[in-house]
Order: structure tokens, then sequence, then C-alpha cells
């Protein structure tokens, strides 16, 4: 069974909030018979897009190839949180990769932050970054662990952007009996994330990119002269980037080993009007401390926007607004009688060291992708490093590829249900507090 039409009608974008309030370009022209280029790029989420715009900006002939519609994945369902570094802390990445590593990676996702600023800035003005992501703990150990992080931030990496925060401080911020304190990065922010993937989208068509949308790849023929085959079309390329995320399927066995699709689960409330500052008294984003993470912020019109819940088949829940209701209430009890006006899904990828897979999977081909639900600023990023390697440059994707290669274990059939065992226990232990 394919994700990419798993849970989602053809070219429809998911009922979501985002896709209610923005307004996407196109539709571009389904790719068929013939065509050649010098890169081809697979998937018109942000990675995809951001490298596009990058080869294209280089003077490169790109063509894109998008199953659906540009935004349509992850890259326009997610919640918007433009976040610092990775979903690993800074000392366990010195100890995977090396103290020097470890601070070229953080160099770089601090650039990767900043160039998603200027993006949003150039491309995507309404998609409205805003400054503020506060992470929230449940238990008053775990507040003082997020407080030793920041000073250890600040005295080794002059990150001096946190400010920390008692449980009282952290209620009057977010007005929730659960959380115990935590940490505001001001240095990280969020945006609306359907409208950055447009931003991007109409910047490549400026630049030259030739976007195809309703264009599923079902095959890719690997060699000195790749060619990408879509249902009906094909590209003949001299380069390929795969930028699918979740949405791989079988495209690369390499790529697929090492990457793992994950399922994740939004709602957005009525408008709450003035109620809004009794939930969030800031205009900022928030993300909690529990293994299956909670997510939320709130939107121009006074929605909460509210992420949680996960699953690991193929198919979504018959009931989105019941399974995440129940985080929701968990953490905002006042909303029991607040109506929910939207629900949605989408399909992320996670790694086992919980950072993004750069490589080479075979000649003359590109891919990054298991971000670990730190896409947003590391997308743009993402596009820019392969369009620098393809053109000849890749110190700074070496970096990445250097990450150990790890694989989950069991192989391709034994992949999924480890990971359902593992990510089930790991869930429990959400909901008995451990």
């Amino acid at each position: 069974m394919n994700l990419l039409f798993s849970n989602d009608k053809r070219g429809e974008y998911p009922p979501s909030y985002y896709a209610a309030t923005a307004t996407p370009p196109g539709p571009f022209d389904e790719l068929r018979g013939e065509t050649t280029a010098d890169v081809c790029v697979v998937g018109g989420g942000y990675t995809g897009l951001s490298a596009a715009l990058h080869l294209a900006q280089r003077g490169l002939d790109v063509a894109l190839v998008e199953a659906h519609r540009v935004g349509f994945g992850a890259s326009g369902r997610n919640g918007g949180h433009v976040g610092t570094g990775f979903n690993l802390e800074q000392p366990l990445l010195e100890k995977l990769v090396g103290r020097d590593d470890a601070r070229m990676l953080w160099t770089l996702a601090e650039e990767a932050k900043t160039l998603t600023r200027d993006l949003i800035a150039e491309h995507a003005p309404e998609a409205a970054y805003k400054k503020g992501i506060a992470h929230a703990q449940w238990q008053t150990k775990g507040a003082q662990e997020f407080h030793e992080y920041a000073d250890f931030l600040a005295e080794n990496y002059d990150y001096t952007e946190t400010q920390k925060l008692t449980a009282e401080e952290m209620r009057q911020v977010v007005n929730s009996p659960r959380y115990q304190g935590g940490v505001i990065d001001w240095g990280s922010g969020h945006i609306h994330p359907l409208r950055y993937a447009f931003g991007l989208a109409r910047a490549a068509q400026s630049a030259g990119v030739r976007l195809h949308e309703g264009s599923h790849v079902h095959h890719i023929e690997y060699g000195s002269k790749p060619v990408v085959r879509t249902d009906k079309g094909k590209v003949n390329a001299k380069y390929v980037v795969l930028a699918c995320n979740g949405y791989l399927g079988g495209l690369n066995r390499n790529v697929a080993a090492r990457v793992m699709p994950i399922n994740n689960f939004m709602i957005a409330t009525e408008p709450l009007g003035d109620f809004a500052d009794q939930v969030l008294a800031k205009d900022i984003a928030v993300d909690d401390s529990k293994f299956v993470v909670n997510y939320f912020h709130m939107s121009e019109d006074k929605r909460l926007i509210f992420g949680g819940g996960e699953s690991y088949g193929y198919r979504y829940p018959d009931d989105i607004v019941t399974k995440v209701r129940k985080p929701l209430l968990r953490i905002f009890p006042q909303l029991a009688d607040t109506r929910i006006d939207y629900a949605w899904g989408g399909t992320l990828a996670i790694t086992i060291p919980r950072l993004p897979y750069f490589a080479r999977p075979e000649p003359n081909v590109w891919s990054v992708s298991g971000y670990s639900g730190y896409g947003v600023a590391l997308t743009g990023l993402a596009g820019k490093l392969i369009a620098e390697s393809i053109a000849g440059e890749s110190d700074r994707f070496d970096v990445f590829d250097r990450i150990p290669d790890i694989r989950f274990p069991g192989g391709r059939m034994m992949a999924h249900p480890l990971l359902v065992l593992a990510m089930s226990w790991y869930s429990l232990r959400d909901r008995i507090g451990l």
C-alpha cells in the first residue's frame, strides 16, 4: 500500500485549517510524454521546492514532479514550528559525531532558521513568522533539565536566546495545570506552513523551474543517466533529488531502510475570541516533553491549532477529532465545550538517531529526509545544500552525510512492526506518566 494514496483524495488538499486559509499557486500541468532536465526533483514539499529554487538560481534546468499538489504532504500540514537545532540535544550529538562536527551541525542549524526567515520575507510574507517557542515540561525534574540545557547552550554555543520559566511563570504564559516549568526559545518561531510552501513554489516557478503536479513517480532507473518515470511521462536527467520524506514508498531501498514514515494528527478549534488569552497569554508556539509530543499555537483568527497523537500504520484513525481531543483536554480542560472546526492528519518521517538522513544513495542521486519533527527550518537548508553539492560544493552537505548510518532493525519486512512495538511502549509511558 502506498501512503500517497492511503488517506487522501488525489490532487486535493486535506480539509485542514491551513488549506482553508491559503491560496495555492497553479495548478501545474501533469507531466506527459518525455522530457529532459539537468535535475529532476521528486517531491513538491519544502525540501524539493527549496532544492529546485536554489538549483534554478544557479542556472540549472530543473523539472519537479509531485504526485498530488505542491505542499500537499507534511510541508502543508505541520505545526509550523521553526525550531532550534535538532531532535537530539547537543551533548548527545557531540557523543555521536564528535565535538567538531557537532559544532558545525549547530552552526548549520542556526543558518537554517535564518534562511527560513529570509525565504519567508522574500517569497512568502503571508506565512507571518512570529518569534518564540515555549518548551513545556510535565515534570519538575524535567523542567530543571531544560534549564540546565539552556545553560549548556549559553556556555558552550553562545546561544542566549532562551528564557527559563518556573511552573508559575509557565502558567502565566500557557494556562494549563499540567506544566511544571520549562523555557521559551526566542530564537525560534512559528509560521503558517502551507503559505510558506506556496511561496516557495511561486519562487521556484519564477526562477524557471518546470513544476508538474499530479505526476506520480512509480519507478526510477538508476545509473549514470537516471530516468524518472511517472504514470504518463518520464524525465531523462543528469541528476535526481529524492525529496519524498514519509511518502518515499519503494522508490529507493537504501533510503527506506533508514527513514520510517509515521502519521501525526491536528485539529483547529472554533475562533476563541477574547477567551484565547485564557489559553495562551503570548502569541508564541508551544511544544511539550511527551514522547508523543503535543504542540500548539494560536492562529491569526484566534483558533487554537493543536497537534497530538500518532499512528504507525498506513491508515489514519476513523475519528481524528476524538484522538486529538484527549490530549487537548488533558492540557486545557477549560476547552471542554469548545467546537472543533478542522481535523486532519499527515505523514512525516523519523530516523533512529532523530537526525535528518542526508545521502547520495545511488550514482547522481541526492536524498534528504527523516527530519524527525524539525523539518520546517531544516528543509530549506537541505535544499540549499543539495544545490551546492550538485554544483560540486559538497563540504557542507557532507557534514550531515557523516552522521552514523543506522538502519531500522529487521530489514524492510520487520522494520515497521518493530517500530510499532517501540512507539507503542513509549506512548504507554506517556499515558501512565513515566
